[in-house]
């Protein structure tokens, strides 16, 4: 398992218990529909904008000359499941799509990126950074990849609390240059320059 979002230890303690028997959304998929349907949607998972994208320069100038590695969150999903006063537990599907520029010297990068679970427009509860590291095919300078956070569980306040209440964030780790790269709408990709 790649990591659990949990927020305090008695959440711990109540999705091992609540959580003892379950089977992974994959799994609910495969075998048709539970017995109880949520009663509201599932949290909204997304890619922060200033983060979404990484683009690293070698040389100073941002020319694709430059370019070494790059990467873009192609999407993100989230499937969840709750219902009476269970927490909302799930998991979370990342694709990934990286590059390896010009100014690229070797072929193995590590990138690293963050899931984060938020309160709608108030706080983030929990935040975790994963790495990843990517090897380039021989002469590949492409590939798409797709992680998973296997589980997170979410704890509700009451039955009425709904998964509209929270929402899951994705980025990749940024330097501030590439945060501000990002928000003034520039991008690199790899084939652009081909």
């Amino acid at each position: 398992m790649r990591g659990l979002m949990k927020t305090t230890a008695a959440t711990v303690l109540m999705a091992a218990l609540a959580l003892g028997g379950c089977r992974s959304t994959q799994e609910v998929l495969e075998i048709g529909a539970a017995a109880e349907s949520n009663p509201g949607p599932c949290p909204r998972a997304f890619a922060l904008y200033d983060a979404a994208r990484i683009a690293e320069f070698r040389g100073g100038q941002e020319r694709f000359a430059n370019v070494g590695f790059t990467g873009e969150i192609a999407n993100v999903r989230s499937l969840c499941r709750y219902y009476g006063t269970q927490p909302i537990t799930g998991d979370i599907e990342i694709v990934f799509d990286l590059g390896r520029g010009p100014a690229a010297k070797q072929s193995t990068a590590t990138y690293e990126y963050f899931v984060a679970l938020t309160r709608k427009n108030i706080a983030v509860m929990n935040k975790q950074v994963f790495p990843l590291q990517v090897t380039f095919p021989a002469g590949k300078d492409r590939v798409r990849v797709v992680e998973k956070v296997d589980e997170y569980v979410i704890p509700r306040a009451d039955e009425g609390t709904s998964g509209e209440n929270f929402e899951i964030i994705v980025g990749f780790v940024v330097t501030d240059a590439q945060r501000a790269f990002n928000a003034e709408g520039k991008r690199f990709r790899v084939s652009a320059g081909q």
